[in-house]
């Protein structure tokens, strides 16, 4: 890996600590001395205290805690008394239902297993064994939590409910002419109007099903390993991301985090999965493209941007994904594969535009049918701020430190972009931050009222990364913390979408 410039006073990227566990100036509120060894040697002689950065990032995931239980209290309150959360178990769409099942041995091995073994293996293993290790893990994860609920329950009926995408199979005979029709059913009350994830996104969506349908594997087993399958390779491409960006180091240590990623609990088993692992992969081919890192960088780009193009006709919501996709030219400091990646992301809305698919009219129809059911009477009041507790849980109180961490590095960040002397760690925080300001921004927009911990996964993904900035003698701890609330949630209540 090429070396950056070595500011004065500061060690050199790869001789000295590549900021996990040390804000990337001196004069940062946690900054220790650059120039130790161990990036968190702890208090002693010759070395700095870092028991203030510490604390903070126990008060960052005390206060995400207490925000949770205020959406809790607050909600059951607000339930109770006029129903308009239209959720039974709030802030999350769920119901109380304690219960264990086929999959709880296997959640609970793997989530110990990588609890005890999970980073030192991250720090061993060869790169490419790593993500090889990673993929496994996670797709196992992701099947252990589905089948607590079951096989029939959990994962082969989940994508056949009345308001899946599986219902209108049989309504694609003619591919062109359902999407010429296609904005004619959104709308609740107009003929044959379509089920509630067929209306709420594009057509791209539905169409994944149908075409795994056409090659023979139809019904909703085959849809959720699909999902699931590709969906955990999401692991990889942040994985890849972030080495590419940041350095191996910190990709290596944030691998635990994203195998026994919380989400889990809502990405076994949705579409919404398969969805993050689409929009993920958009991003890793476009910083392989900026970096340079790969054989043919144009052909990476415009890979990337025909991703992207896919992505957005997965989901109205997913083109902020452009901030992640801008965090990746702003910290490589290039504008090379701008071209080839926007000529990429033409191709698929100009083929759906050609077949008669209007997306913005789609888009318009889609807030319409939104204010007809439960988001019209959804209080925004609530829900701006309990989207955030949502999102709290299915990240897990890591990626909340971690966070916290990358918001305290940003600011050194943008201070040295002009230079080109940022630290592996400030990269790693510049690309958090892009996803953090693409969650508000969709919060904010009033068209994510409940139901973020599954819909907000393709942006939550990027927030898990962080946790390689805590310090690595506390990341089982962290991973604890993460994991047993996902756990908790999902043998205690049912949750549905």
């Amino acid at each position: 890996m090429k070396t950056e410039p070595t500011p004065r006073t500061e060690a050199a990227e790869g001789t000295g600590p590549s900021s996990p566990d040390t804000p990337d100036t001196p004069d940062t509120p946690d900054a220790p001395d650059p120039r130790t060894t161990d990036p968190d040697p702890g208090p002693g002689p010759g070395s700095t205290d870092h028991r203030p950065a510490h604390r903070r990032d126990l008060i960052a995931a005390a206060l995400a805690v207490l925000l949770v239980t205020a959406a809790i209290l607050i909600g059951r309150y607000v339930q109770n008394r006029t129903g308009t959360l239209q959720v039974q178990w709030p802030p999350l769409l769920a119901s109380w239902d304690p219960h264990l099942g086929p999959g709880t041995p296997a959640a609970l091995t793997m989530a110990v297993l990588v609890v005890a073994y999970g980073p030192p293996l991250a720090a061993r293993l060869p790169w490419r064994g790593l993500l090889a290790a990673a993929w496994a893990g996670s797709t196992a994860w992701v099947f252990s939590m589905a089948l607590i609920d079951g096989w029939y329950r959990g994962v082969e009926r989940r994508l056949t409910t009345k308001h899946e995408y599986l219902r209108v199979i049989d309504r694609f005979d003619d591919i062109p002419a359902t999407l010429r029709d296609f904005t004619n059913h959104i709308v609740i009350g107009e003929p044959g109007n379509w089920p509630a994830h067929v209306a709420g996104h594009p057509p791209g969506a539905t169409l994944t099903f149908v075409w795994l349908d056409r090659i023979g594997l139809g019904g909703g087993a085959w849809a959720a390993v699909w999902c699931v399958v590709v969906g955990s390779s999401a692991v990889l491409a942040a994985l890849i991301t972030v080495r590419v960006l940041a350095d191996e180091r910190l990709a290596r240590r944030a691998a635990p985090f994203l195998v026994l990623a919380p989400a889990a609990v809502w990405a076994g088993v949705s579409a919404d999965g398969y969805f993050a692992a689409v929009a993920a992969w958009s991003v890793a081919l476009l910083a392989l493209a900026a970096t340079r890192r790969v054989r043919f960088p144009a052909a990476a780009a415009v890979g990337g941007g025909l991703l992207f193009g896919w992505t957005c006709y997965l989901s109205y919501g997913l083109g902020l994904m452009a901030a992640v996709l801008l965090a990746v030219l702003v910290v490589t400091r290039t504008a090379r594969p701008v071209v080839p990646f926007l000529l990429g992301a033409l191709v698929v809305p100009v083929v759906f535009t050609l077949v008669g698919f209007n997306w913005w009219t789609a888009y318009h129809l889609l807030v319409e049918r939104y204010y007809q059911g439960a988001g019209g009477v959804r209080p925004y009041a609530y829900w701006v701020w309990a989207n955030l507790a949502c999102a709290v849980l299915a990240a897990g109180l890591a990626a909340v430190a971690g966070v916290r961490r990358s918001a305290s590095y940003a600011f050194g960040a943008v201070r040295e972009l002009r230079t080109g002397t940022m630290r592996p760690a400030q990269r790693l925080a510049v690309l958090v931050v892009a996803a953090l300001v693409a969650l508000l921004a969709a919060d904010l927009s009033g068209m994510s009222k409940a139901e973020t911990e599954r819909i907000w996964q393709p942006f939550l993904l990027w927030l898990l990364p962080a946790a390689a900035l805590l310090p690595a003698r506390t990341a089982r701890y962290w991973l604890v913390a993460s994991v047993v609330p996902a756990l908790l949630i999902n043998h205690l209540l049912w949750t549905g979408w």
